[in-house]
């Protein structure tokens, strides 16, 4: 005979005495005990509440006022096995009961357990906050929910937008499953605002962005007192500069110094997605919205970015009916998801970037004329790396730093030739390309220090010198194309050959020819 069996046909005495005690009786382990102790208290008519039996113990919670442990001691003394009866102060189950729920407790996403009618059957802290006064364990799910009961009980997990009394959640749903059918489901929410943090700490960087924007030239000294200044404004910012300036940059200290900086920083680059998926990246999308969509539907960043920045960046590449969508959200800050018909609301601020002309686009009807001026209400123009050279040598230093310990190399020093060179250099892709020159000046070091030499090998070898302005001007004869094409040619290569003797070498002609050349043309030489 089973365990169980046998426990169901002993016979138990209900005791109008509400007087309970909780033991734990310590045995050999041997076939049939439990079954003994459970006799002996059946002949004593003793009402046994609950029993666990595990290797070498059996947990017994008694319904008696005149039981104590001297007397159990006494009745099981005559079974083989019996070594100690000792009182406690609760069953095995209670305390593990006790844990759970302490482990529950510590979660603060709301989690739920259902049966196959819907109905909750268990909850943590965190899902009873959500309804203010009821209990909501034995209700119905469907009376929270947005989803029809039968849609969260299937035979695999799967994640789900719903709304839980009208606040948005993705809903992460575990089937309970038994012979092979689902006889209910745990539902983990996670806030659609707490996903928002999570994805901007993924895109986040530890630095402290303003600290990070390098340089003491009066221009930049002028952008971070403006970061400082709009940081507290709750207002749309456009910043604006060539590829390679630093907008993003910018845009995370304004994020970091503003009020919502406890709040997700999330950013989109307009130009690197595709058309048709940039509306569901910015608004999100219902389920069934399109082909290939989730059937859970998704989050834009709009909506996980509530509360806090989002960063736009290359918003001139948006089209035209984003721009209007786009548009409407900034003057009351509602919209719709892609495929979807309720209004919705989120509180953001929206940081845009461009390195284009926008007066040349609104020219060419391009870009909305009030789509600009609701994104310019505070602008941040950043000026290329030719215009601040005075703050190459710091920026040189300071990557030379960052490249040594990324790459575990031995920091090397600098030639001042070399700073000079580094400093006389156009650099057209601004702070990425010295940037990327840097590491590539460490990478390559297997001296103690960078020498003009290397940064000529480095600097000459992504140099082009082309005809292409020669064409696009107006040519006038062959004789002023000529002198165009040398000056241009003068003026991109001495930075690199900073001597007439040098670049006489570079272009195999006479010293003095060249010299003769860079009077002519009026090109600063360096002493």
């Amino acid at each position: 005979m089973k365990l169980a069996d046998f426990c169901a046909v002993i016979p138990v005495l209900h005791c109008n005495i509400n007087v309970t005690m909780k033991v734990k009786i310590e045995s050999r382990d041997r076939v049939g005990i439990s079954q003994e102790i459970l006799a002996k208290f059946a002949s004593k008519a003793w009402n046994v509440k609950s029993i666990e039996v595990e290797s070498q113990f059996t947990y017994v919670h008694l319904d008696n006022e005149t039981a104590d442990v001297e007397t159990l001691l006494k009745l099981l003394s005559d079974i083989d096995g019996i070594k100690n009866c000792i009182e406690i102060s609760e069953m095995p189950a209670e305390v593990r009961e006790k844990h759970v729920q302490a482990l529950l407790a510590k979660i603060s996403d709301p989690i739920l357990d259902i049966d196959d009618q819907g109905k909750i059957l268990a909850c943590n802290r965190a899902a009873q906050l959500l309804v203010t006064g009821d209990n909501i364990t034995k209700q119905n799910i469907g009376k929270f929910i947005d989803v029809n009961v039968k849609d969260l009980l299937q035979k695999s997990e799967f994640s789900i937008a719903v709304n839980f009394l009208s606040r948005p959640f993705i809903a992460d749903i575990n089937p309970v499953i038994t012979n092979n059918i689902t006889t209910g489901a745990v539902i983990y929410l996670k806030s659609v605002k707490k996903l928002g943090r999570q994805l901007s700490l993924v895109q986040e960087t530890k630095d402290d962005a303003l600290n990070a924007i390098i340089g003491n030239s009066p221009a930049i000294k002028l952008i971070i007192a403006q970061i400082q200044r709009f940081a507290d404004l709750d207002l749309p910012v456009l910043i604006t500069g060539e590829t390679g300036t630093g907008k993003e940059l910018v845009a995370r200290a304004l994020h970091q110094l503003s009020p919502r900086n406890a709040n997700p920083f999330l950013s989109l680059n307009c130009a690197a997605i595709p058309e048709p998926l940039l509306e569901s990246e910015l608004f999100g999308y219902e389920s069934g919205a399109f082909t290939g969509a989730k059937r859970s539907g998704k989050p834009g960043l709009i909506e996980l970015a509530d509360g806090g920045t989002i960063f736009l960046d290359e918003i001139a590449e948006m089209s035209n009916y984003l721009q209007a969508k786009l548009l409407r959200f900034l003057q009351d800050l509602t919209y719709r998801k892609v495929g979807g018909t309720k209004e919705l609301n989120a509180n953001v601020k929206i940081i845009t970037a461009s390195h284009q002309n926008f007066n040349e686009l609104i020219i060419n009807k391009t870009f909305r004329e009030d789509l600009y001026y609701r994104i310019n209400v505070l602008k941040i123009q950043l000026p290329p790396l030719s215009e601040r050279k005075s703050d190459i040598e710091i920026l040189t230093h300071h990557f030379i730093v960052r490249a040594a310990q990324q790459l575990s190399h031995a920091m090397p020093s600098i030639e001042q030739e070399a700073m000079n060179l580094l400093v006389n250099f156009d650099w057209p892709g601004n702070i990425r390309q010295l940037e990327n020159t840097i590491f590539k000046l460490v990478a390559m070091c297997d001296e103690n220090s960078i020498s003009a030499e290397d940064v000529l090998q480095v600097v000459s070898g992504n140099e082009t010198i082309g005809v292409g302005n020669l064409v696009e001007n107006e040519i006038q004869d062959w004789n002023s194309a000529q002198a165009e094409f040398e000056k241009q040619l003068l003026v991109k290569l001495y930075p690199m050959y900073p001597s007439t003797r040098k670049l006489a070498d570079r272009l195999n002609v006479s010293h003095n020819k060249i010299a003769m050349k860079l009077r002519a043309y009026n090109i600063k030489t360096y002493s």
